[in-house]
């Protein structure tokens, strides 16, 4: 017996509804998708926009021009304080910390902080089903959504991946349920945001060049939770410690799942992978869903679909809609992402693992493995890597900045590579490979050192495997 679709409460976010923005002196600072989005939004709310950006570049310019047209004031290359001081309300994009002296400053003065994930939940009344971890959010969160919609539940899907949250409010047709991939950062600045169902996949430390240290991570991301209370529930990762250290005290309805890695304790409410099936128990019923169906690459993507699973049903979803996913989900672009078997051996892209835990999951799936790392150091610790690199690893080739401290942490325990950019990283795994292998990019490391993004990385992995002969 599926749990009832979730239901609007009358109380909680309605009451937000009224948030008064007319004539207010806002400033928005940071001028990414999500900061656009909000200057749009604020000014269509009537309130007087400023965005700030810090930075002065090129592909900015476009952008304020876009906004100034629509009598959006922009201010590039540089935080003046002014701004900050005169402001009724200052709106965070995700990509500047709530912890830079402007806005610290600000908070000094009683200017209210938000982040754009708070600013929208204030203006609508919608059930919200918000995922957060540190590997595994989108390609989670696009399961749910696709889950409900075959289930359906018309559904929007946003917030960290796609669309900004704060586009929905403006939305002419409106969801039954919202979907929403929560970083860290947009976890940051939130403070009445309450999901009726949180997803936590996993915490391992990443983003420490942001944070001052792995506790103050594991704090933002456990702030998912705050707002929670006996009527909401939380899908959880039981084999992360973590985690389970975050459970103590929640009052929310709690949903386990365990992953390939730990054998499940007897469980009455939850999800366990277990070797190509995944059983659910929830809501007094019993599911077996069949890996088989699946096409996603990877054994921790099992632990995705398994928490996507208990996060559909528990919004309302069905198992038919589940089923129906399963057989036609082929995984999203750069996230384990089969590119080509050439010469018998598979190429496969995997540039969203930017982080140590990323790559460790990735190897976890294969033998045999000729590994594409670096970029941007993000402060992982490369060293953990060491046992499971001697077991899978035939070759490591590094690249970018990072070079150099991954050659220290693991070049004593495999055969390494230095080079200098994407197309000699792939010609040297093509002339080490026999029929076989695997030639994995998995970075370890943010893209910005060479590239605009992952996704640029992951496709100049694709073409420069692509033109091998």
């Amino acid at each position: 017996m599926n749990k009832p679709a979730l239901q609007a409460t009358p109380t909680g976010k309605r009451w937000l509804l009224d948030m008064d923005l007319l004539n207010k002196k806002v400033l928005v600072v940071g001028l990414g998708i999500s900061g656009e989005a909000c200057a749009r939004f604020l000014k269509n709310r009537g309130a007087r926009v400023t965005v700030n950006d810090a930075d002065d570049h090129s592909r900015l310019r476009s952008t304020s021009e876009r906004l100034q047209a629509k009598g959006i004031k922009t201010v590039l290359g540089g935080h003046r304080p002014e701004l900050f001081e005169q402001a009724d309300l200052i709106c965070l994009s995700p990509g500047v910390s709530h912890t830079i002296r402007p806005i610290a400053h600000a908070r000094d003065l009683g200017v209210p902080v938000l982040g754009e994930i708070e600013l929208a939940s204030r203006f609508f009344a919608e059930p919200i089903v918000a995922v957060t971890g540190t590997n595994g959010k989108t390609t989670t969160t696009t399961l749910i959504g696709e889950m409900l919609k075959a289930s359906g539940r018309r559904t929007f899907v946003g917030g960290n991946i796609g669309r900004p949250l704060v586009e929905y409010p403006d939305l002419d047709k409106q969801a039954d349920i919202v979907v929403v991939e929560v970083s860290s950062f947009q976890l940051d600045t939130i403070d009445t945001f309450r999901p009726q169902v949180a997803v936590l996949l996993n915490i391992t430390p990443d983003h420490l060049d942001r944070y001052p240290d792995f506790d103050a991570y594991i704090q933002s991301k456990g702030r998912i939770l705050k707002k929670q209370g006996p009527d909401d529930t939380v899908v959880y990762n039981a084999g992360d410690e973590v985690i389970v250290a975050l459970m103590t005290g929640q009052s929310s309805r709690k949903l386990p799942f365990y992953g390939y890695r730990h054998t499940p304790p007897p469980f009455k409410a939850g999800a366990a992978v277990t070797g190509q099936t995944i059983l659910i128990r929830q809501g007094g019923g019993e599911h077996w869903i069949d890996l088989n169906r699946s096409r996603v690459v990877g054994d921790h993507h099992h632990e995705n679909i398994a928490a996507a699973c208990l996060a559909t049903l528990a919004a309302g979803g069905t198992v038919a809609g589940i089923h129906q996913v399963l057989d036609d989900f082929d995984g999203l672009p750069h996230r384990m992402e089969p590119v080509r078997t050439f010469k018998e051996v598979l190429y496969v892209n995997d540039s969203k693992g930017t982080n140590v835990n990323a790559v460790s999951r990735a190897l976890d799936s294969f033998a045999g493995v000729i590994l594409i790392m670096g970029g941007q150091d993000k402060g992982g610790d490369f060293a953990s890597l060491a046992s499971l690199a001697a077991d899978k690893v035939k070759q490591l080739i590094v690249m970018g900045e990072s070079a150099a401290v991954i050659l220290a942490a693991l070049g004593r325990v495999v055969p390494t590579a230095e080079v200098n950019d994407m197309k000699a990283a792939v010609q040297k795994a093509h002339d080490l490979a026999v029929p076989g292998d695997v030639v994995l990019l998995s970075p370890g490391c943010a893209s910005f050192d060479q590239y605009e993004n992952y996704a640029a990385r992951g496709n100049d992995f694709r073409r420069n495997v692509e033109l091998l002969q």
